[in-house]
């Protein structure tokens, strides 16, 4: 084989094994890490828990195209450091405020300085209230209002704010649905007037408890606004492998544009293994 016919056969079998695994959470019958929990444990776990936890995955992973020769200009680590500080331990009309904040970054450690290449910063405010249904969780809802932005001037400047309604739905014992939409403010003026034909107006999100307590799946996709495939595709399945602490094994497959702000036009085709920290439960807890 030649090294693209390799590469196209690792792209397919990476495929595979992720529809595998999907495949394999649907078979079995392993309860989620959430569970129909009432009303009065919901608001316990709001009281009792710390007000500065893990927002969405903690992670650092490195990895390689699945489209391209592999070199050290296109293979790189990428991590992401997300968490959440509620401000109100006691519901305000059934609802909690929290500050999130998400940073992702983009390290090409394989090239001889080790530079970073981008890193974007994603603050936001978001109100989240839990819905019931005969006094059981069944999903919640929350607003936010959030900016994102990659830190830098000139011709590299990347940034958006917006408003965003989020919807969670818990399906059943072991999968979690959600969809979020946002309402943009782009100004035209900076460097990425077209950045929602790439991202488009929301995302969907699928998490998953394949085995109890052992393997994970979450999926978040997008679809961007113009008439075409542009958009992008998120898969990343965790083991834990260790009894003790919170880690986990990873590997994450993302598809798509717009992985980073700087280069959201440019499409990616990268898998990537390394370590994860999980929030103990769903994020609109």
């Amino acid at each position: 084989m030649t090294p693209l016919t390799h590469r196209t056969a690792f792209s397919r079998f990476a495929l595979h094994a992720l529809l595998l695994c999907a495949l394999q959470g649907y078979m079995q019958t392993a309860q989620a890490q959430v569970l129909p929990l009432d009303r009065d444990t919901v608001k316990a776990i709001f009281a009792s828990s710390p007000a500065f936890t893990i927002y969405k995955n903690n992670y650092f992973i490195t990895g390689v195209p699945l489209d391209k020769p592999v070199s050290a200009e296109n293979s790189d680590a990428k991590f992401q450091v997300s968490f959440k500080q509620r401000l109100f331990n006691k519901p305000i009309l059934g609802s909690y405020i929290h500050l999130v904040y998400t940073q992702k970054s983009f390290w090409d450690i394989y090239k001889s300085s080790s530079p970073f290449r981008e890193t974007n910063y994603n603050p936001g405010l978001m109100v989240v209230r839990p819905l019931y249904k005969n006094n059981r969780l069944k999903g919640a809802m929350a607003f936010s209002f959030e900016h994102e932005s990659n830190g830098r001037d000139s011709i590299y400047s990347r940034s958006w704010n917006y408003l965003a309604f989020a919807y969670s739905k818990v399906v059943s014992e072991r999968l979690i649905c959600g969809l979020k939409v946002w309402l943009p403010f782009i100004n035209p003026t900076e460097g990425n007037p077209d950045l929602i034909d790439y991202i488009g107006y929301g995302e969907a999100e699928l998490h998953w408890t394949i085995k109890k307590k052992l393997l994970f799946l979450d999926f978040v996709g997008r679809k961007g606004a113009a008439n075409d495939l542009r958009g992008n595709m998120q898969v990343d399945i965790s083991y834990k492998a260790w009894k003790a602490g919170n880690q986990y094994l990873m590997l994450q497959w993302f598809y798509g544009n717009s992985e980073s702000l700087v280069n959201y036009a440019e499409k990616q085709n990268m898998l990537r293994i390394g370590i994860m920290f999980k929030p103990q439960y769903y994020r609109f807890y």
